[in-house]
């Protein structure tokens, strides 16, 4: 038996790669293409719901430089989308920043990496169903022409059952694979995305509007991030607008299902790529033109008032739209609703991955013999993502917000690490293959990386504040602070008992420690296997 040999998987899960360890899952391939793979990656980051999460937050801190801080969130994603691609070309595995995190840098860190993606994962379903939630009750109040209906989703109790179903609904259509995923995703991202240009449209058209007092037509100010007052207030901008981009990474975790490129980029970091570009000119467009309409004062619509900050489509809806409002209810219902079927193949897959490669229980790993889905990951993590949710929306003043700031702080986390481990994995090949590839796989994922981690500290230490987001706080300490230390907590006590209990994978005896010079291709291992 190979020294990287998984040794009790099934045969046709064994290892391909006995230099690295890299080996299938069972997954079934080639059923993704670059479409589809855009289409389930713009369905997770899902445009209309982020934007009427986070530009709330983010005018909190940054005011009119509400777009500034969008495209400087882009930046550091651009860097990381680098590393990315490269870490997929040479490595594709379900597992991402886990896997590659451990080949770079062992076992710890990329067990830390992993559970990085998997706590921000389960921050983010709560809140695409906590949003999920209000809009349903919203659109159904504009239907009925009753506003009481829309009141409750204040009601905690209604609030986590119909949450519950909506994440029961979507565990369901994950359940029966990446097929049925797909064509869900189709309907919902266009449909979405439509609205949203609409809405887009229809915000700088009434900011010119004289009758809009609280309208302001569009600076080249807003676009500059030199005009943030503090770094503070940057860095907590920064891992609000982190969270808009965050998902597009989902796409590289189906690199095992997408169908093969004839070119030198793979399908899913063509789709990955594409993704981030389009992404940007949305968030940037559609903030610059949400600052313009509402302005940041404390009104009934202003970017500055803190009972909208959570959810500021709502309360602009009705305003920039009127009787269509009902359209953008339902963009962002149906964005949340397919947002958190997408959104569970990520933590699904590196769940999936890390238990494959016995860095967690080997039950998590079962594959559906019929629908070829993680089903026990995927449960498992849906189920978690629930229990939270329901303890958040009893202890926060305000869940939606307090979670979004939360999340950036582990995108920051997780990210960091895996843009970083391109620029160690490829450090001594990528000089060799000259300029470019110095650039795209050492120097700016490393870039990209620093600054993420750099974003990360800081926001950590300011969020202990008790008037960190919504002010909510336990004993004096922020509770947006004790949520990230708490998960990342969590995470080093998981990781040290299964060490005990299961201790190959954390000996490096699973997943080989090394760098790209002394690295078997993992591709064309990975390949003759899939061939084989």
């Amino acid at each position: 038996m190979s020294k990287y040999d998984l040794g009790d998987a099934d045969p046709a899960t064994r290892t391909l790669d006995s230099v690295s360890g890299i080996s299938k899952k069972g997954l079934e391939s080639g059923t993704v293409g670059v479409m589809g793979a855009l289409v389930i990656g713009l369905s997770v980051c899902a445009p209309a719901y982020t934007l009427t999460s986070a530009i709330g937050p983010a005018a909190s801190e940054v005011g009119y430089q509400t777009p500034a801080i969008f495209l400087m969130g882009f930046l550091p994603m651009l860097l990381v989308a680098i590393g990315y691609r490269a870490l997929n070309t040479a490595m594709p595995d379900s597992g991402t920043s886990f896997t590659w995190a451990t080949r770079a840098f062992g076992p710890w860190i990329g067990w830390m990496a992993g559970w990085g993606l998997i706590a921000a994962t389960v921050l983010v379903l709560s809140n695409l169903a906590g949003i999920a939630v209000e809009f349903l009750f919203q659109s159904i109040a504009i239907i009925a022409d009753n506003p009481d209906i829309a009141l409750l989703s204040d009601n905690k109790f209604i609030n986590i059952a119909v949450c519950l179903g909506f994440m029961a609904i979507a565990t369901f259509i994950s359940y029966r694979g990446m097929t049925s995923t797909k064509i869900f995703q189709y309907i919902t991202v266009f449909f979405q995305v439509a609205v949203m240009l609409w809405f887009a449209t229809a915000m700088f058209i009434g900011a010119a509007d004289p009758a809009n007092t609280e309208g302001k037509l569009p600076e080249l100010s807003w676009f500059n991030p030199l005009e943030v007052s503090s770094f503070s207030a940057f860095a907590a901008g920064i891992a609000v607008s982190i969270f808009v981009y965050w998902g597009w990474d989902t796409v590289l975790t189906m690199g095992e299902e997408t169908k093969k490129s004839k070119g030198r980029m793979s399908t899913e970091s063509k789709a990955a790529m594409i993704l981030v570009l389009i992404l940007v000119v949305m968030y940037v467009g559609t903030a610059a033109a949400t600052v313009a309409y509402a302005g940041i004062g404390d009104g009934p619509t202003g970017l500055g008032n803190t009972d909208i900050a959570e959810n500021v489509f709502a309360a602009l809806a009705h305003p920039v739209m009127g009787p269509a409002a009902i359209f953008l209810s339902l963009a962002i219902l149906v964005s949340a609703m397919a947002s958190i079927n997408s959104t569970a193949i990520s933590p699904a897959r590196t769940l999936l991955a890390m238990s494959h490669y016995g860095a967690i229980p080997a039950s998590i790993k079962k594959i559906h013999p019929k629908h070829k889905s993680p089903y026990v990951a995927l449960f498992l993590s849906s189920i978690v993502a629930s229990v939270f949710y329901a303890i958040m929306r009893f202890i926060s003043e305000d869940v939606l917000w307090d979670t979004i700031t939360a999340l950036g702080m582990m995108v920051c986390f997780y990210y960091g690490i895996t843009a970083l481990a391109s620029t160690w994995y490829f450090r001594k090949l990528a000089p060799r293959e000259g300029l470019g590839s110095l650039l795209s796989k050492v120097i700016l994922p490393g870039l990209g990386g620093l600054l993420l981690l750099v974003v990360f500290v800081q926001t950590t230490i300011d969020s202990l504040d008790p008037a960190a987001g919504s002010g909510s706080n336990i004993a004096g300490i922020g509770l947006v602070g004790l949520i990230g230390i708490v998960m990342l907590g969590l995470g080093v006590v998981l990781m040290v008992i299964q060490s005990r209990v299961s201790p190959r994978f954390f000996k490096g005896q699973v997943l080989s420690t090394t760098d790209a010079t002394n690295d078997t291709s993992a591709l064309e291992l990975f390949d003759d296997g899939l061939d084989g």
